[in-house]
């Protein structure tokens, strides 16, 4: 059984400065929600129990989120807010969560690799903490572990990308299993468009079996000096069985500006509270550019 997740969380957000200079990027709200109590949801809801966040300095906050808030629930019950009050409880609830400090910001890799002792000798899955994926067949998490039950190796979520977009991700070099499972060969970072074997990226997903650990232990530092998850997984591939799982959704890039404006709208139109204003303010704005 997968019951361990890993979400890292130490990146400074440069994209988002100045309001990540003292708030993290993961706790950058879509409508109401931190983006990374999205994350943790879908961890949840894929049958994980026990999360480890990799975070930074500058972090305390996302710590803070997870953390039981007396007063503000004594404030709640006070108002006979207990709606509200109900959600804040759960926040706390959701799962074990624990904390590991990433000290110098080292790589994905890196990051990874403070989760060795956490995990032990157990598969694992990671989720990107400023990410969202959405899916039609229900978390994505769930479906690699799904993968994973079934072909017994480490499963990557994937998505398709325009081909000549492939030179902004990492790609999959693989044969097919099934319709949408790929066994994978190799994997490359950033191919250009002539070099791409493939225009399916990872997703920001990941299911891994814990012999990745001794991969990313030998990974000598790559792109920006940093431990690139994918040339760990470059060398996994070679002797241990790897899969790629194209899953049919969509993937939300928080990272960015534009990614972050687009994944707000789409969600409040889809708001029960917001949904139908906002359509008509979008139809009257749009009339007027």
């Amino acid at each position: 059984m997968v019951k361990k997740a890993v979400i890292p969380a130490a990146g400074y957000g440069t994209r988002f400065l100045p309001a990540t200079k003292s708030s993290p990027k993961e706790m950058i709200p879509i409508i109401d929600t931190p983006v990374i109590q999205y994350v943790v949801e879908e961890a949840v809801e894929s049958g994980i129990t026990d999360i480890l966040m990799i975070i930074g300095k500058g972090k305390r906050a996302i710590e803070e989120h997870f953390d039981r808030s007396p007063i503000l629930e004594e404030t709640l019950e006070k108002k006979n807010n207990l709606e509200m009050l109900e959600k804040i409880k759960a926040i706390s609830e959701m799962a074990n969560i624990h904390f590991v400090w990433q000290k110098e910001m080292n790589g994905l890799g890196d990051a990874i690799l403070h989760a060795k002792h956490h995990v032990g000798n157990e598969p694992f899955v990671i989720l990107l903490g400023d990410t969202l994926v959405q899916s039609e067949n229900g978390p994505v998490t769930k479906q690699l572990i799904d993968v994973y039950k079934q072909q017994k190796g480490s499963v990557i979520a994937l998505e398709e990308v325009k081909p000549e977009l492939v030179s902004r991700y990492g790609v999959v070099d693989g044969d097919a299993v099934s319709e949408n499972v790929i066994r994978a060969k190799n994997w490359i970072e950033k191919p250009s468009f002539e070099e791409a074997p493939s225009n399916l990226a990872v997703a920001s997903r990941y299911l891994f079996t814990p012999e990745i650990f001794s991969y990313l232990e030998t990974t000598e530092p790559g792109k920006n000096n940093e431990i690139q998850l994918t040339d760990a997984m470059r060398e996994m591939v070679k002797n241990h069985p790897m899969f790629g799982l194209k899953f049919k959704g969509k993937r939300y890039d928080i990272g960015n500006k534009l990614g972050f404006l687009k994944t707000n709208i789409e969600f409040g139109l889809n708001d029960p509270e917001i949904g139908d204003e906002l359509k008509g303010w979008l139809k009257e704005f749009a009339g007027e550019l």
